[in-house]
């Protein structure tokens, strides 16, 4: 079954192109960025090629997937012949709300309660529903199946998920913790367990999902218990510009001292805080350890506010589970940063955690334990493939309804 994953951001598109009969086989994966402005572009990796690039004008999301479907079936370029050769397409949609628990075939009445999620996550449902509408018209008769960020979190108990506010507001707008970046967590805990030959469904795990946007889930027998992220993905860890956790008062005072538009002080906290606030320096780790390097004060109390606040939020889901099995490190810079990985888990050796240096500030993007032989708790690092999940999810859906 050939699929094709789409991940529609509000200004790009990700794609891979999955042969699933032949070991999930990428044929071909690429992005296309800045749509709606002179200088969009896209990037295409053919299988065993070089990067293929072209600029040009992307007026709208139907333009770009139109040029990544006429990309995928060029005699330079392209990996199939023809476009009825694409079995199924799945989707990446950030918010499902509490109306999808799990991924699903897209109709009329799917299409329309994502829509309704738009007002829980308006800079990423809007494109995400462009996605598949864009499909229809161009594939029309082919699946389409929805995977969502928020459903792997939707078995978080009422105790963790409702906040307190009057329950009333909760009954009418929908507002708790809904919680992100579900396909990875579920995904790495599965692939961590497989690997060491651990019980998913009997296990207590910590996965840690640190990129620009960062998040750390409780998974208690193979159930999110609780996860960082909240109502909205700013909540929880401080991450590449989000804040993270915040005191409320800070938003009202702030937003009277500086008189504040409530975009604007939207913009502050999710675009202009986090690593990049604090430091002055970037959102990008890379560029924070090597103004450290330099001598950069402020870069070094970014790094260590980051870490400290994924080690907290480590102690308090041991706690909520009463004890962890696995703590697992992925994303940009989980699965990169030996520096982050070290300092978050510096200090946890009353959890049972036997840290392995030596290993840890050789390992990039690999699946290896980061603990001594015979630690109690397994620490981890775990390559994650959304886009894997996303094809797997599509495949068995169409199964199961032919």
């Amino acid at each position: 079954m050939i699929i094709l994953v789409l991940n529609c951001g509000s200004s790009s598109i990700k794609y891979q192109l999955l042969n699933m009969d032949n070991n999930a086989n990428v044929r071909a994966s690429g992005i296309i960025e800045k749509i709606g402005l002179p200088d969009s572009s896209l990037t295409h990796k053919k299988q065993g090629d070089d990067k293929y690039q072209v600029q040009k004008q992307i007026t709208n999301h139907t333009d770009g997937i139109n040029l990544i479907l006429d990309t995928l079936v060029s005699k330079e370029h392209g990996v199939i012949s023809e476009l009825s050769e694409i079995n199924a397409v799945g989707h990446r949609v950030a918010h499902g709300g509490e109306n999808f628990k799990k991924s699903v075939l897209v109709n009329e009445d799917v299409k329309h309660d994502i829509e309704q999620c738009i007002e829980l996550a308006p800079l990423h449902n809007p494109a995400n529903l462009k996605g598949i509408l864009a499909m229809e018209k161009i594939l029309p008769g082919v699946p389409e199946i929805a995977v969502f960020d928020t459903s792997f979190h939707q078995t978080m108990p009422a105790y963790s998920y409702l906040y307190g506010i009057p329950y009333e507001l909760y009954e009418k707008y929908k507002i708790r913790r809904y919680g992100f970046h579900g396909t990875s967590h579920k995904y790495v805990a599965q692939k961590a367990c497989g690997i060491l030959n651990l019980d998913f469904n009997n296990s207590k795990i910590i996965t840690c999902h640190l990129g620009n946007g960062a998040s750390v889930a409780a998974i208690k027998n193979g159930k999110s218990l609780d996860t960082s992220m909240g109502f909205t993905p700013v909540e929880g860890l401080m991450m590449g510009t989000r804040s993270g956790d915040l005191d409320i008062g800070i938003l009202l005072f702030l937003a009277e001292k500086e008189d504040l538009s409530i975009k604007a002080t939207n913009d502050l906290f999710n675009k202009k805080s986090g690593v990049a606030g604090v430091s002055g320096v970037s959102s990008d780790m890379r560029d924070i350890e090597n103004a450290i390097a330099e001598g950069n004060e402020r870069a070094a109390v970014a790094l260590e506010m980051y870490a400290y606040r994924v080690k907290k939020y480590i102690g308090s889901y041991a706690a909520a589970m009463g004890g962890v099995d696995l703590i697992i490190f992925t994303g940009g810079i989980g699965e990169n940063d030996d520096e982050v990985r070290r300092k978050s888990c510096e200090g946890l050796e009353f959890l049972g955690v036997d840290f392995n240096e030596e290993v840890n500030a050789v390992t990039r993007s690999k699946d290896v334990v980061l603990t001594k032989e015979g630690s109690k708790v397994t620490v981890m690092t775990v390559t994650t493939n959304e886009e894997l999940v996303i094809a797997t999810d599509t495949m068995n859906i169409v199964n199961n309804h032919s």
